[in-house]
């Protein structure tokens, strides 16, 4: 495909408003100074010296950037042709500008934005996961009536991964499993029987032996590299969250709702990631999962990158590809396609331009309310424990989650991960059950909440009508 053609801007310049310059939101503000019909020219954060400060960081002179705390003083600035730093995205929400870039990472405040947005008429790029995972199909829906589009956004593995798979559908290939490697290689050095992950090394011995997979049944290899490295976390509650939102555009599901997660070399996923029948893992298809990229410290990484596990249908077309350096499984049954690199906003573009040139999402057009990111509790809560998220993976610790079928919510529903977040408990919950609704203290203004409420309401009117 020619990207030139597909993405003709002709002169138009398409205007952008960031919320959020952390990692993402800087690595775009660098590329609205350098893709041509890009133009990145208001940056939000909560502190309006992050946000000049991020502007700053990308090249953008002091001379011409523009603090503003109000709506006037923001459109005298854009008028002006400044760049604009504020820490209140309402001063600057009616701007003429076309995609609002949500990438703040916070559940309520991210679900503020969006609302706002809509309400004034833009498109958004909904970077912030969080959001997407509990109000995803809520938002597009309510973005269509409004006449505006609300996407995931290309950088991300999830629009990436819908964009594999739908590529993958179109040309008939079947596909088993579908996913992305963890956020973090799993690092194995042999010499020094030690395992790095995310900055840490772990001391691994009982890892010896199982750099391979060989002819070692899959699920016995899972099960043996999973307990050799049972100090290194196996589950992240970002992947869960990145999958819920590809179910929710895919109509897809996983095998188990915590995911497998098997530790995994490169040309061993689709040997691993295929099913039971064919010397897998799974116990269905055309399911969604993740893998921990295994690999020496000289070896290449899979970039924290999506893929496909297809099936193999015609014999000697696939041998063909296997000499090309496609990656079979050790039966031939399966293969892996895949995209080794997710390069954040630096490929933004791509949506952007999809959502301001062609007017269309770079997820499903309406996404189906199918699976929902829950959480679960891994200790023992008393009434009264906050459930404080935090951390770069914004996780609440000693809670994990799960990816169950969708439900509109209830008293005894499991609830959402991050309505759960910041909340605190109105009672105990043990261990190994998951974490309801009823008990939470849910008092309190919340768009997140009420913003999933409405998106219930929607569903259950669609269900009557039809």
């Amino acid at each position: 495909m020619n990207y030139h053609g597909y993405f003709d801007r002709g002169t138009r310049n398409v205007e952008c408003c960031i919320i959020g310059t952390g990692g993402f939101g800087r690595s775009f503000l660098a590329q609205g100074l350098v893709v041509p019909g890009l133009s990145v020219r208001v940056a939000v954060d909560r502190d309006v010296r992050i946000a000049a400060d991020s502007l700053r960081s990308v090249g953008v002179e002091e001379t011409e950037i523009r603090p503003c705390q109000d709506a006037e003083a923001a459109l005298q600035a854009w008028r002006d042709g400044a760049f604009i730093a504020t820490d209140s995205f309402a001063a600057v929400a009616e701007l003429p500008v076309d995609v609002v870039v949500e990438a703040t990472g916070d559940p309520e405040v991210g679900a503020r934005h969006v609302r706002l947005a809509i309400e004034n008429g833009k498109h958004v790029a909904l970077v912030s996961k969080e959001v997407d995972s509990v109000i995803g199909p809520g938002l597009a829906a309510m973005a269509q009536e409004a006449g505006v589009i609300v996407s995931p956004v290309d950088g991300d593995q999830p629009s990436l991964l819908i964009g594999l798979i739908t590529w993958a559908e179109v040309l008939g290939l079947e596909i088993i499993c579908a996913g992305k490697s963890s956020e973090y290689d799993f690092v194995y050095d042999a010499a020094r029987g030690t395992l790095d992950c995310n900055g840490e090394t772990y001391a691994v011995p009982e890892f010896a032996g199982l750099e391979r997979l060989g002819d070692t049944a899959a699920a016995d290899m899972v099960a043996r590299r999973a307990e050799a490295t049972r100090a290194l976390p196996q589950r992240a509650v970002p992947d869960l969250c990145e999958m819920t939102i590809v179910a929710n555009s895919c109509d897809m599901r996983p095998d188990r709702p915590d995911l497998h997660c098997p530790i995994a070399r490169i040309d061993e996923v689709p040997s691993i990631l295929c099913a039971k029948a064919d010397g897998g893992i799974l116990t269905q298809e055309n399911v969604l999962d993740v893998f921990h990229c295994l690999r020496r410290p000289d070896e290449t990484s899979f970039a924290g990158g999506v893929f496909v596990v297809v099936r193999c249908r015609h014999d000697e077309t696939w041998d063909m590809l296997r000499g090309k350096g496609h990656v079979l499984s050790r039966n031939g049954r399966t293969a892996m396609v895949y995209i080794p690199r997710h390069l954040l906003g630096m490929e933004a573009a791509t949506t952007i331009f999809e959502i301001a040139l062609r007017g269309v999402s770079s997820g499903a057009a309406q996404p189906r309310h199918c699976v929902d990111l829950t959480a679960f509790a891994d200790r023992d809560f008393k009434a009264g424990d906050r459930l404080e998220m935090g951390g770069h993976h914004h996780s609440i610790e000693g809670v994990s989650a799960r990816m169950d079928a969708a439900a509109p919510l209830t008293a005894q529903t499991a609830a959402p991960f991050y309505i759960a977040s910041n909340r605190t408990l109105l009672r105990d919950v043990r261990a190994g059950e998951p974490i309801r609704m009823a008990d939470l203290d849910l008092s309190g203004e919340s768009d997140l909440l009420r913003l999933r409420e409405e998106q219930d309401r929607r569903a259950a009117t669609l269900k009557e009508a039809i």
